[in-house]
C-alpha cells in the first residue's frame, strides 16, 4: 500500500474471538470487540487473553483490532476502567473506542477513537475532538451525506460512519428511554430496547389514534450502494453494526461489503484498502438473507418518511411475493419462488415455517395470518444458512517465490504484496540435473504450493533451475520460508496515531446539559479545562426521569405518518406514546426537525 494513498477500512463487529476470525477471513480490514467491562454491549464481553488471541490472528493480515470502552463511568469506577484500558493495551489493541472523556485524562499509550456515543454531528465538535487528541471520530447515524461531507472537510481526524445494521432511534449517547422504564441503561451497555416494543399513539386524554404498533422501531441500515459517495466525501472507515450477531451474519454481511468496498475502490486510484489478503467466499453473499428488519438508507439523502417498521421489530428478510389465494392448508403466491422446506416466512406480525413448496404453491406449518393480498417475506433461508455455516473460506496473501540454486547452495525467498521478504537456504551438492526442463517444472510446482498457510503463491521465478534439487529439500525450504514470512508479518507493530490533548482547544459551547452526561470528576475537569463554565447534573445519575426529555431524535413520528406540523396535519393536537403505566409526551422542534420524548409517568422512587 502506498503511503500517498488514503486507506479505506471495512470495520466489522465481533462478539468474541471466533467472530474476529470470521470477520478477518471474510474480508474485514478492522474489527471492534468489547472488553470485560465498560462496553456498550454488556453481553459481548471478553477478557484480555481472548483479545490478545484475536489480535494475533488479525495482525498477520494487517487487520486492526479496536476495543470498545464506550460506556459512561462513575467516580468509583475510574480506577477499574483505567486498569482494564491498560490490560487491553497490553493485549495489543490498536485503539480504544471511548465515550467518557475521563479516559482522555488517563494518559493511555494508545490511539483513541471518539465513539458514536459522543454524539458528533457538527464540524465544530469534530474539530474539537481532533484537537483533544482523538485520531478518529465516529459519526451519529442520523446524518445526511451533506452533513458527513461537512464534518470530513473540517477535520484531519479519520472519520468513521455506520453503513449497515440496526439503527438507534434516539441520538447515540443521549437516550434515556430504557433507563426511564427500568434499571437497564443504554449508556451503561444494558439497553432493554423499549424502542422496539409496541406502543399506542394517543392524544394523552383517552383517545387512541394507533394501537399496538412499533412506532419507534426503525428499519435496518444498508448503505452498500452509497460507499463510493462516502469515500468521495472523505469517510475512511465503514462500520457494520452487530456485536451481538452470530457467525453466519458476520460471514455473509462482511463478504457482501468486502465486494462493495472493492468495487468502489477500483475506480478511485487515490484510495487503497487498509489491509491485505484476498477472500473469495464459497457462497453468494446477500444481506437480505441475514437478520434484517428491512432495508433503509435512513437520512442519507435528508430527513424523510419511510424509515420505520410499524408492524414488527423482528427480522423481515427478503420479499418473496403476495398471497394470491388461500386454501385449507396452503396458499398460492402471485409469482414463482424458491421457497423450500425449513424456510421461515412472515406476513405482517405473524410468522411460520414452510413444510413444502412447489412453484407458487406453499404449505406452511401454520395458516394463522395468511390472507389474500398479504405480503410474504422469507426471514430464514434454510439452504442458504446451511451453506454459510459450512463455508470454509480462507483469506490468503499473494506472494512471489524466488529461487536461486548454485553448486553448493539452494535458497528460496518469498516476497509478499507489501514487499516483506523472508528467505530460507541450505548447503548441499546440487549437481546439474539430467533433465533441466523437468527440474525447472518441479521447482515451479513445489514452490508454488502454500498448503494451509495464509499465503497464495502467484509467481515463481529464479536462477539455477538446471541443477538438481531433491523434492524433500524444496519442501523444507518452502515450509521454512513461508513460516518465516508469516512470523515477520505477525511481529510487525502497526502505526498508531497517539495524539496529545491540546490545552488551548475550546469546546463549541460553554454549557453542558443533563443529556451531555458528565458523570465523573475527570470528565468534568476535562470540559472545564476546555472552556465549559456550566455543567448540569447528569440525567444518567438522576434518581428520576419524570418530566425530563428521555430521548431526542432526528426521527419524527409526525413526518413518518404524514402529519408534519408544517403541512396542515389532521392530528394538530398533542401526541403521546403510551404503554401500560409508561406515558411519553411528544414534543416537536420543527426548526431543528427533531422529536423529543418527555417522560410523564407517575414519579416512582428508584430506590424502592
Amino acid at each position: 500500500m502506498s503511503s500517498l494513498k488514503r486507506p479505506i477500512e471495512l470495520l466489522a463487529p465481533a462478539r468474541d474471538c471466533e467472530a474476529v476470525v470470521a470477520a478477518v477471513d471474510y474480508g474485514a480490514d478492522a474489527v471492534y470487540i468489547g472488553g470485560a467491562r465498560f462496553g456498550a454491549r454488556h453481553a459481548a464481553a471478553n477478557d484480555a487473553a481472548q483479545i490478545a488471541r484475536a489480535v494475533e490472528y488479525a495482525r498477520r493480515y494487517g487487520v486492526r483490532v479496536y476495543a470498545t470502552l464506550n460506556t459512561l463511568l462513575r467516580d468509583d469506577e475510574l480506577e477499574e476502567a483505567e486498569r482494564q484500558a491498560r490490560e487491553l493495551i497490553g493485549a495489543g489493541v490498536d485503539a480504544l473506542i471511548v465515550q467518557d472523556m475521563a479516559l482522555r485524562r488517563m494518559n493511555l499509550p494508545v490511539e483513541l477513537h471518539a465513539s458514536t456515543q459522543v454524539h458528533t454531528l457538527t464540524p465544530g465538535h469534530a474539530q474539537f475532538l481532533e484537537r483533544c487528541g482523538f485520531a478518529r471520530v465516529i459519526l451519529e447515524r442520523a446524518m445526511s451525506l451533506d452533513e458527513i461531507r461537512a464534518v470530513c472537510a473540517a477535520t484531519s481526524a479519520e472519520v468513521e460512519c455506520f453503513v449497515h445494521g440496526a439503527i438507534c432511534v434516539g441520538y447515540s449517547g443521549r437516550c434515556f428511554l430504557s433507563r426511564s422504564m427500568g434499571p437497564r441503561s443504554g449508556n451503561r451497555g444494558e439497553c432493554a430496547q423499549p424502542c422496539r416494543l409496541a406502543w399506542d399513539l394517543t392524544d394523552g386524554r383517552g383517545r387512541t389514534y394507533l394501537a399496538g404498533k412499533h412506532l419507534l422501531s426503525l428499519r435496518d441500515m444498508n448503505l452498500s450502494a452509497r460507499l463510493g459517495e462516502l469515500m468521495d466525501a472523505g469517510v475512511s472507515s465503514f462500520k457494520i453494526e452487530g456485536r451481538l450477531k452470530e457467525i453466519g451474519y458476520i460471514r455473509n454481511v462482511v463478504a457482501w461489503y468486502r465486494r462493495a468496498v472493492d468495487e468502489a475502490l477500483a475506480s478511485r486510484p487515490e484510495l487503497c484498502r487498509a489491509s491485505v489478503g484476498r477472500s473469495v467466499p464459497d457462497f453468494a453473499p446477500d444481506p437480505s438473507k441475514s437478520f434484517t428488519r428491512g432495508e433503509s438508507e435512513y437520512y442519507f439523502d435528508g430527513r424523510r418518511a419511510g424509515v420505520a417498521s410499524f408492524d414488527t421489530p423482528k427480522a423481515v428478510g427478503e420479499y418473496v411475493g403476495r398471497v394470491a389465494s388461500v386454501g385449507a392448508r396452503d396458499f398460492v403466491l402471485d409469482r414463482a419462488s424458491d421457497l423450500a422446506p425449513g424456510d421461515g416466512i412472515c406476513f405482517g406480525g405473524a410468522g411460520t415455517n414452510v413444510n413444502a413448496a412447489e412453484g407458487r404453491r406453499v404449505v406452511p406449518n401454520r395458516m394463522e395470518g395468511v390472507v389474500p393480498g398479504a405480503e410474504v417475506y422469507r426471514n430464514y433461508d434454510h439452504r442458504f444458512s446451511q451453506q454459510v455455516a459450512r463455508s470454509r473460506t480462507r483469506r490468503t496473501i499473494g506472494v512471489r517465490a524466488e529461487f536461486a540454486v548454485e553448486a553448493g547452495r539452494a535458497a528460496v525467498r518469498y516476497v509478499d504484496c507489501e514487499g516483506l521478504a523472508a528467505e530460507a537456504s541450505c548447503g548441499g551438492d546440487f549437481a546439474p540435473a539430467r533433465d533441466a526442463v523437468k527440474m525447472e517444472a518441479t521447482l515451479r510446482e513445489q514452490l508454488s504450493r502454500s498448503g494451509d498457510t495464509i499465503f497464495r503463491v502467484e509467481e515463481v521465478a529464479g536462477t539455477g533451475a538446471e541443477r538438481f534439487v531433491p523434492v524433500s529439500v524444496l519442501a523444507a525450504l518452502r515450509r521454512e520460508g513461508l513460516e518465516r514470512l508469516a512470523a515477520l508479518r505477525a511481529s510487525r507493530v502497526p502505526e498508531h496515531r497517539i495524539l496529545p490533548e491540546d490545552p488551548a482547544a475550546r469546546y463549541p459551547g460553554v454549557r453542558l446539559t443533563e443529556a451531555d452526561n458528565v458523570t465523573n470528576r475527570l470528565a468534568e475537569a476535562f470540559y472545564c479545562d476546555h472552556g465549559v463554565t456550566e455543567i448540569e447534573p447528569p440525567l444518567e445519575l438522576a434518581r428520576e426521569t419524570t418530566g425530563r426529555c428521555v430521548m431526542r431524535t432526528a426521527y419524527c413520528l409526525r413526518r413518518e405518518l404524514g402529519e408534519c406540523l408544517k403541512r396542515n396535519p389532521r392530528l394538530a393536537g398533542e401526541l403521546w406514546l403510551e404503554r401500560d403505566r409508561f406515558r411519553y409526551r411528544l414534543e416537536f422542534d420543527c426548526a431543528r426537525c427533531e422529536m423529543c420524548l418527555i417522560d410523564e409517568k407517575e414519579s416512582i422512587c428508584r430506590s424502592c
